[in-house]
């Protein structure tokens, strides 16, 4: 049970590992979005981890995962549609252009 519990945890670090990267590397919104994405997955995943290790006969575990990933998805939508609208007004979605969202 340990061992799987270290594999979840293992496989929830290289996630975030690779999303932070992604979300800090990255100059393109989309890129960014799905960055954050993968920290919010990696959290899921550890969520889920530690849920099965510690309770795994209490559904609330269960429910909260489903809330956080309601929430990913309303976070990605409203990401989207602001990237397209970015590239209707200005024709790209690079951070770098974004100057005059300031103030």
């Amino acid at each position: 049970m340990i061992l799987e519990l270290m594999i979840a945890l293992s496989v929830g670090a290289g996630l975030f590992g690779v999303g932070l990267y992604g979300a800090l590397s990255q100059t393109n919104l989309v890129m960014i979005v799905m960055g954050v994405e993968l920290i919010l997955a990696a959290a899921l995943v550890n969520l889920v981890a530690f849920w099965r290790y510690l309770h795994p006969d209490e559904p609330a575990g269960q429910m909260f995962v489903l809330i956080v990933m309601a929430v990913m998805a309303v976070e990605m939508a409203v990401a989207f549609g602001i990237a397209i609208a970015r590239f209707r007004v200005r024709g790209s979605v690079e951070m770098e252009e974004a100057r005059e969202l300031k103030g």
